[in-house]
C-alpha cells in the first residue's frame, strides 16, 4: 500500500476539552505529529503573555494545531461525494491544517516585531527544509511538501482548499476562538460550530454556508469581535507584551554596545545579528526565553534587570488612555521629563496601539483583501453575508483602534512629592 493511503491498525484519539476527541487514522498525520518540529509547539503558548492576565491561558500551539486539523477532518468528511470537492486533496488539507502554525516562535508576535522576523517564512522553511517534517511529507510523493507549503502560504491553485484554513470563516479561527475562550474562562468565544460545519458547502473557489446557517455565522462573527477586545487586546496582556518587547530590545542594544553579560545569551546571538538559521530558530522556545529572563534579573544593567524582574514577577506597567495622534505635544514633554527624572523614556514610556477589523466585505484590488463570507440561497444564488445580516452589516468594514500609554507608576510614586518633575508628569498623565 502506498504511504499516502496507509492507515493505522487502530484509530488514535487525543482527548480534547474543546472537540472532545481528535481522531487520527492516517499514518502520515500520525508520523507528522511525532516529529521534533511539531512537538516543539508544546513549548510555545498559543496566547503568549495572556497567561499573566487570564491564569488559565497556558495552552499551547500544539493543542491549537491538533484542533484545526480536527475541524478540517470533520469538514472534509462532510464534503465527501459533493460537487466541487476532490477527495484526492483530503490528505493535503489535513497536513496543511496540522502544520499551519509550525513556524511560530516564543511569544510569537512580540518576538517577530523586535527581530523583524515572520513566522510564516519559518513555517515554509520547516516544511521545505532539511527537517523531519519534510522527510515525512516527501515520502507521500514528490512535490507534496511544496503543495502543503503553498496552501499555508495562500498561493495554492485550488482556492477552495486554501479557504479551509485561511478565510474569514476558517478552521483556524473556529478552533482558536473556542479554545482561547475555554482556557481563559471567558464566555464570549462560544458559537454553534457543529451547525456551521453541517451547512458548509464546497464551491469552486471557496467554502460557502447555506443561508439557513446564517444565525450561527452571525454568532461566530460576534464572538470573534468580543474575543479581540476582551481577551486578545486586553490592556494588561499588552502591558506584559510591552515589557517583553523592551527586554528583547534592551538585550539586543547591550549586545551591540559590547556589554558583557553574566550569562552569555547564546540562544539569542543570531537573532541579535538578524540572521538566525533554521536550526537556531527551532532551538529557541518559551522555556529557554524565560530561563534567560530569570538569569537577566541579576545583570548589572539596571534597565534589563528591572524589566526582567517585572516580567517574571508580574509587576507590570500601568496604563492610561492616550492618543499619540492628538497628544503629540504632551508625549514630547513627557519624554523630556522622564529623561530628566532618570527614567529612560525609550524603555519606560511606551505608547501601544491595537486595532481590529471584525468582518470585511469585498474590496477588490485592496492590499491584503479578504474574501467575504458567502451564503448559499435555496435557488443556488450566492449572497455576501453583510447584505443579508443586519448584525454583521452594522460592524462590517469598521476598523476599531485603541491607544494606551504604559508607564512604571511605582517608580513615579517613589519620587519625592516635592519634585517639580514628578508634579508635572502626574499633571500631564492624570490631570
Amino acid at each position: 500500500m502506498a504511504y499516502r493511503d496507509e492507515q493505522l491498525s487502530e484509530e488514535k484519539v487525543f482527548k480534547d476539552p474543546v472537540h472532545r476527541y481528535i481522531h487520527v487514522r492516517d499514518r502520515v498525520i500520525w508520523d507528522l505529529i511525532g516529529t521534533a518540529e511539531f512537538q516543539r509547539l508544546r513549548r510555545i503558548r498559543q496566547l503568549g503573555t495572556c497567561y499573566l492576565t487570564f491564569h488559565g491561558a497556558e495552552h499551547s500551539r500544539f493543542n491549537h494545531s491538533l484542533g484545526v486539523y480536527e475541524i478540517v477532518r470533520r469538514i472534509i468528511s462532510n464534503f465527501k461525494d459533493r460537487p466541487n470537492w476532490n477527495e484526492e486533496e483530503r490528505l493535503l488539507c489535513l497536513a496543511a491544517a496540522l502544520l499551519h502554525d509550525l513556524g511560530h516562535g516564543p511569544f510569537s508576535h512580540s518576538f517577530e516585531k523586535v527581530f523583524k522576523l515572520d513566522h510564516e517564512d519559518f513555517t515554509q522553511a520547516i516544511i521545505l527544509g532539511d527537517t523531519k517534517i519534510n522527510q515525512v511529507l516527501s515520502k507521500v510523493e514528490k512535490g507534496f511538501p511544496k503543495k502543503v507549503a503553498d496552501i499555508i502560504n495562500k498561493t495554492y491553485k485550488n482556492k477552495l482548499v486554501v479557504s479551509l484554513i485561511s478565510s474569514q470563516i476558517d478552521a483556524d479561527r473556529m478552533d482558536y476562538l473556542q479554545r482561547d475562550a475555554y482556557f481563559t474562562g471567558v464566555s464570549y468565544g462560544h458559537f454553534d460550530m457543529e451547525r456551521i460545519l453541517r451547512v458548509m458547502r464546497p464551491m469552486e473557489d471557496q467554502v460557502v454556508v447555506k443561508e439557513s446557517g446564517m444565525h450561527a455565522v452571525e454568532d461566530y462573527i460576534m464572538s470573534r469581535y468580543q474575543m479581540y477586545w476582551q481577551v486578545y487586546f486586553h490592556p494588561v496582556t499588552r502591558s506584559a507584551e510591552v515589557i517583553l518587547s523592551k527586554i528583547l530590545h534592551r538585550a539586543k542594544e547591550l549586545h551591540e554596545k559590547g556589554y558583557t553579560f553574566k550569562l552569555e545569551p547564546t540562544h539569542f546571538l543570531s537573532f541579535f545579528k538578524g540572521e538566525p538559521n533554521l536550526r537556531e530558530y527551532l532551538a529557541l522556545d518559551e522555556s529557554i526565553t524565560l530561563y534567560y529572563f530569570q538569569m537577566w534579573m541579576n545583570e548589572d544593567d539596571p534597565v534589563l534587570s528591572d524589566l526582567c524582574e517585572r516580567f517574571v514577577n508580574r509587576r507590570l506597567f500601568k496604563y492610561i488612555e492616550f492618543n499619540p495622534n492628538l497628544q503629540m505635544n504632551e508625549w514630547m514633554e513627557l519624554y523630556k521629563l522622564f529623561d530628566k527624572a532618570g527614567l529612560n523614556p525609550d524603555y519606560y514610556l511606551v505608547v501601544d496601539s491595537s486595532s481590529d477589523l471584525p468582518y470585511d466585505f469585498y474590496r477588490p484590488g485592496e492590499e491584503g483583501e479578504r474574501l467575504p463570507i458567502h451564503l448559499l440561497k435555496p435557488n443556488q444564488e450566492l449572497k455576501e453575508l453583510s447584505r443579508l445580516s443586519d448584525i454583521v452589516e452594522s460592524i462590517s468594514g469598521k476598523k476599531r483602534t485603541d491607544h494606551k500609554l504604559y508607564i512604571p507608576l511605582d517608580f513615579l510614586e517613589e519620587m519625592s512629592s516635592r519634585s517639580k518633575t514628578k508634579q508635572r508628569i502626574m499633571e500631564i498623565l492624570f490631570g
